[in-house]
């Protein structure tokens, strides 16, 4: 039925969680407790929250630092086997070259003396 309005399973479920955040904040306020005592659980759970993103913050960190090492070292490694392959290919290009070169002058040779 979502489907059909256009929204998304995800929107439905971030809807979801968003009033349940709404929800539960407003227990909080709304609850027969002092503004004291409010205020105490309010605070602790935004450090709760505060340190679960730091936590979260620093292991992707830790991580995207490990990707980015081994992305380095792959990149790395296909570099020097490309500059392998050029320096080969080079080398085969050379000696073709070479060995065409040599070719034409046996060639002028032949025919020059055929002439001659």
């Amino acid at each position: 039925m979502s489907e059909e309005r256009g929204f998304s399973a995800g929107s439905v479920i971030l809807a979801f969680l968003m009033g349940g955040a709404v929800g539960a904040g407003l227990a909080l306020l709304l609850a027969p407790q002092s503004g004291r005592e409010t205020r105490a659980k309010i605070r602790e759970l935004a450090g709760e929250v505060k340190e679960k993103a730091e936590s979260i913050s620093e292991d992707t960190k830790d991580k995207a630092t490990g990707y980015v090492e081994k992305v380095k070292e792959k990149i790395g490694s296909v570099v020097e086997e490309g500059k392998k392959a050029v320096e080969e290919r080079k080398s085969i290009v050379t000696a073709a070259i070479e060995a065409g070169k040599e070719a034409m002058e046996k060639e002028k040779e032949r025919l020059s003396k055929e002439r001659g």
